[in-house]
């Protein structure tokens, strides 16, 4: 049988193209959050799994007087549902910090001075060294833009707490009963204490322990920079976007702490920067 394909393309009507571009966007959302995952194996299972379906309905529908392929359609029919229930219990957690980021109305707003950030770095810096010689074990989570929700912050004790050296030493004290979980940092605040983190899905070093799988973790779904002090070797390691650094100098650390800030040489510039553009873009305005 032959086909006509100009003739299939001049009866295709609006809703083709719809349908069209549901699929399009369906399959670039889908890959985008698979690579992002870094596990585009699932996707390539789901799609895989829809193709067979496909295929068998297509067949079936072609030589419907034979009734062939009937189980077959059935079969591959739960299949593809299978594949679909098993991703989202795979990934549940990531749907869930998807709906409450769309859900959630973010009321953090950070009033703070440069000067009091940078006091509030000199202060981590501080705790964080006298952490690592005793080696005693920290994890201090910087959300600089409020991305952390407050189903994580309910986890723990809300302070409210000017931030400093001695109090983030005495909650990560060993026999405080705060120091398992982790420190939350918003500006010079601890905004909570003793909150728990989801873990890392990924295989990570042996050397690591749960406080690194959960400074990956956050890492993974926020946009926030995680400290670590290792208990067993008193290691500095740092998070950020699911990549891990090690090894942390103070002058680093600082570094890094100054970047979450944005009190970084580099983004005071930017800043500035921008800002002089605003007021000559003001002064050259013309109103009509």
């Amino acid at each position: 049988m032959d086909y006509n394909f100009v003739e299939f393309a001049k009866n295709l009507g609006p809703f083709a193209a719809i349908d069209a571009l549901i699929l399009v966007v369906v399959l670039v959302v889908m890959l985008l959050f698979f690579i992002y995952k870094r596990n585009v194996k699932m996707l390539c299972i789901l799609l895989l799994g829809c193709v067979l379906e496909i295929a068998v309905q297509t067949l079936s529908a072609y030589y419907p007087e034979k009734h062939i392929l009937d189980v077959g359609k059935y079969i591959m029919h739960y299949v593809v549902i299978f594949d679909i229930v098993c991703a989202c219990v795979v990934y549940q957690n990531d749907f869930k910090n998807i709906f409450q980021k769309v859900s959630s109305q973010r009321q953090f707003d950070m009033h703070t001075s440069d000067d009091d950030l940078r006091e509030a770095t000199a202060e981590i810096l501080t705790a964080c060294q006298d952490m690592s010689k005793q080696d005693v074990g920290a994890i201090i989570i910087i959300d600089s833009v409020g991305d952390i929700h407050e189903n994580i912050l309910d986890t723990g004790t809300r302070l409210g707490a000017t931030l400093s050296a001695p109090l983030l030493e005495s909650i990560f004290n060993t026999k405080a009963p705060l120091h398992d979980g982790a420190v939350i940092v918003r500006g010079n605040k601890i905004v909570a204490a003793g909150c728990f983190l989801t873990l890392t899905q990924r295989n990570v070093n042996k050397e690591m322990g749960t406080r690194h799988r959960a400074a990956i973790g956050v890492t993974e779904e926020t946009d926030v920079l995680s400290i670590v002090v290792s208990e067993e070797t008193g290691i500095i390691s740092v998070v950020k976007h699911g990549e891990i650094k090690r090894y942390m100098t103070m002058d680093k650390l600082k570094d890094e702490i100054e970047e979450a800030y944005g009190i970084s040489p580099t983004a005071i510039a930017m800043r500035e920067a921008n800002s002089h553009k605003k007021k000559k873009r003001s002064k050259t305005g013309r109103f009509y």
